[in-house]
């Protein structure tokens, strides 16, 4: 029997966000360079993404490529950002098919000119697919986008178009890169690493988060399962007492 007969279909997270760890260490275990490992982790995008769509989450935010990945050598950077140009041409028709929108987070302008008009194509040609919206983070990085923030505020205040006295946690998250998305409700980690990465710092605030010593390009459709099990067995209180929220 598989796990997907356990999950309650009523309690999925609305919006689940994943940090895809581990391809280099697959690939150095094999004996092979860190390129096999990303291009092997595409596979797991895939399965994740088709069973997060038709199970019936609204919202998955893959971090795809930090703003501290860009120290990487460059081999593995150019061939990340290939990697990446070439899943958006191969996955657009099956975006399209299972009705995901596709959205972008992070400095994308930090992009290469063909993997950023890649992106942009894709979006374009997905927007108004309504099923699920999937949510790549690239060349993003928390702090970098809470900064950006606060700058725009500030410009808003200094121009009189906003008060300081209005400034409050839904003017923030307006000025977010997931100014369209629910905060996190399950933050789910591979490869054993107990950390977050400066990784939407602030919509994690109430998230479950799990960890699982799976390597990324080892992640399966169970594992995904088992991680949403363990999320619906928690009680989620928000601050709140056990005897407030029954």
């Amino acid at each position: 029997m598989s796990l997907l007969d356990n999950i309650n279909k009523d309690n999925l997270p609305k919006h689940l966000a994943i940090i895809m760890d581990g391809n280099g260490r697959w690939a150095k275990q094999k004996g092979l360079l860190r390129a096999f490992g990303h291009e092997n982790g595409t596979k797991s995008v895939r399965v994740t993404v088709e069973c997060c769509a038709k199970l019936g989450i609204e919202n998955l935010t893959l971090y795809a490529f930090s703003t501290e990945n860009w120290n990487r050598p460059k081999l593995e950077v150019d061939t990340l950002m290939k990697l990446l140009i070439n899943s958006l041409k191969n996955e657009v028709k099956t975006l399209t098919e299972n009705n995901i929108r596709l959205h972008a987070i992070g400095n994308l302008d930090m992009l290469p000119k063909s993997a950023k008009k890649e992106l942009s194509e894709v979006i374009e040609t997905t927007k108004s697919n309504t099923r699920m919206t999937l949510t790549l983070a690239l060349s993003y990085g928390s702090r970098e986008e809470i900064i950006s923030a606060v700058k725009e505020i500030s410009e808003k205040v200094k121009n009189n178009i906003i008060s300081i006295d209005s400034i409050d946690e839904s003017i923030i998250n307006q000025h977010l890169y997931t100014r369209n998305l629910p905060d996190v409700d399950l933050l789910i980690r591979t490869s054993g690493e107990h950390r977050i990465s400066n990784f939407l710092l602030w919509q994690i605030a109430y998230a479950e988060l799990y960890f699982t010593p799976v390597l990324w390009p080892d992640f399966t459709a169970e594992d995904l399962y088992e991680a949403i099990i363990s999320y619906q067995k928690r009680e989620r209180r928000f601050g709140k007492t056990s005897e407030q929220i029954k």
